[in-house]
C-alpha cells in the first residue's frame, strides 16, 4: 500500500539524513530541497526515491559531504566549477548562482560543471533563474544507458534538458525532459509495480524491441526519444550528445560510456577521460534582449494563444510546459505526497541506519 507524508516531513527527514553523512546545515538544506522539489512537482523517480542511492554512493566513498566547490576557470560571461566530487543536489544550485551572478552584470551567464554526481531533476536549478527575470537552462549528462540510433552499445546517459522562462501574469514556462522516450526512474517505478514498458522505450542486448522494464539489468538499453529512425530517434540521439558534450567536454568531466553510474553496486568505467559528472547551466537576462515587461506582455500572450487553441475531440486543452508539474506542487502541498510501500521501506531502512525515524 502507499503512504502519504507532508512535504515537511519528507524535507525534514531527508534534511538529517544529509546532516548524518556529514554535510553542513546549509548544505543539508539545499540538498532536501534539490531533492523534495522532484517529489512535490510529480517527478518521483527522483525524489526521495533516490536518497539511499544517494546514501550508498557516499558509503562508497564516491560522494564527498564536505566538498570545496569552486570555479576553476572564468571570463565575465562564462566559467567552470569544479564540484569537488560533492552531491549534484548542491553542487548544481552553486553553479547555477554562478551563471546568474555573471548574467547580472553582463547580461548572460554560462557555466560548465565537472567533479560532481546526480543532480536530481534539471528544472528545479533552471527555475532559480526565474525570480531574477531571467531564463534559465539546466542540463546534465548521466551514466551510459542509452543506445545511439542504430547501436547496440550504451553510449549515452538519459541526458536531461531543462528551460524556465518568465512571464507576466500567466505561470512561467517550464520544459523539463529527457532526452530519451523515457528516463531510467520510470522503468524503475515500472518495476516496482511489476508493469510492462510501452514500445519504444527500450531494446533488448541485440538491438531488438521490447516491452521488459528488467531489459538494462539484461544487457538492454533505453532508446532515444523517438524509439526508433522512422520516429525520429535520430534527433533524440542528436540531443543527448549535445548535452554530453556541453555539459562535459566542454567542462572535462566524464563523457560518453565513462560517466560514473548512480548505482554504487556498478563498477566504474575503466580509464575515464575526465572528472566526475559533467552538467551545463545558463541564465539570460530578459532586459539584455528587449524590456522585460514588453517580453513578459509578449510571453502571457504566447501562453494564452497556445492554451485555447482548438484541439482534437476529447482532449481538454494543449498543455503548456510546466504545467502538470505546477498542479502537482499545489495539490502536494497542500495534500501531501504520496509513497509507494517499496520506497517507504527504504525510507525506513535508511533512517534506521542512521538513527532517524520517519
Amino acid at each position: 500500500m502507499s503512504k502519504n507524508f507532508s512535504y515537511s516531513t519528507l524535507h525534514s527527514f531527508a534534511k538529517n539524513i544529509f546532516l548524518k553523512i556529514g554535510c553542513n546545515k546549509k548544505d543539508a538544506t539545499i540538498a532536501a530541497n534539490s531533492l523534495l522539489i522532484a517529489d512535490l512537482r510529480g517527478v518521483d523517480s527522483h525524489g526521495v526515491a533516490r536518497l539511499s542511492g544517494y546514501v550508498r554512493l557516499w558509503e562508497a566513498k564516491r560522494i564527498n559531504a564536505t566538498p570545496h566547490i569552486k570555479i576553476i576557470h572564468e571570463t565575465p560571461s562564462t566559467g567552470v566549477v569544479d564540484g569537488d566530487a560533492g552531491l549534484g543536489l548542491v553542487v548544481a544550485p552553486f553553479a547555477m548562482q554562478v551563471a546568474i551572478d555573471k548574467a547580472k552584470k553582463v547580461g548572460t551567464g554560462w557555466v560548465s560543471v565537472q567533479n560532481s554526481n546526480h543532480f536530481g531533476i534539471a528544472g528545479s536549478h533552471a527555475m532559480m533563474a526565474l525570480q531574477h527575470d531571467m531564463i534559465g537552462i539546466a542540463m546534465t549528462n548521466a551514466s551510459a544507458l542509452v543506445a545511439p540510433t542504430f547501436s547496440m552499445e550504451r553510449l549515452l546517459g538519459t541526458n536531461p534538458i531543462a528551460v524556465a522562462i518568465p512571464s507576466g501574469n500567466k505561470q512561467p514556462f517550464v520544459a523539463d525532459f529527457a532526452t530519451t522516450t523515457a528516463a531510467n526512474g520510470k522503468l524503475e517505478m515500472l518495476q516496482r509495480e511489476n508493469k510492462k514498458a510501452p514500445n519504444g522505450w527500450v531494446q533488448t542486448k541485440t538491438g531488438e524491441p521490447s516491452t521488459d522494464a528488467n531489459e538494462l539489468k539484461k544487457g538492454g538499453a533505453l532508446l532515444p526519444l523517438g524509439g526508433d529512425k522512422e520516429h525520429g530517434s535520430h534527433k533524440g540521439y542528436a540531443l543527448g550528445s549535445i548535452v554530453d558534450i556541453f555539459s562535459a567536454v566542454l567542462s572535462g568531466a566524464n563523457y560518453g560510456p565513462w560517466v560514473p553510474p548512480f548505482p554504487a553496486y556498478v563498477p566504474m568505467p575503466q580509464n575515464m577521460p575526465g572528472k566526475g559528472i559533467g552538467h551545463f547551466f545558463g541564465a539570460m537576462c530578459i532586459d539584455a534582449f528587449r524590456p522585460k515587461e514588453e517580453f513578459k506582455l509578449n510571453m502571457d500572450h504566447w501562453i494564452k494563444t497556445f492554451s485555447f487553441s482548438k484541439t482534437i475531440a476529447g482532449k481538454n486543452k494543449v498543455i503548456i510546459p510546466g504545467e502538470p508539474e505546477r498542479e502537482f506542487e499545489t495539490e502536494r502541498m497542500k495534500n501531501g505526497i504520496l509513497l509507494l510501500e517499496s520506497v517507504v521501506e527504504d525510507l525506513k531502512n535508511v533512517g534506521k541506519k542512521f538513527g532517524v525515524g520517519l
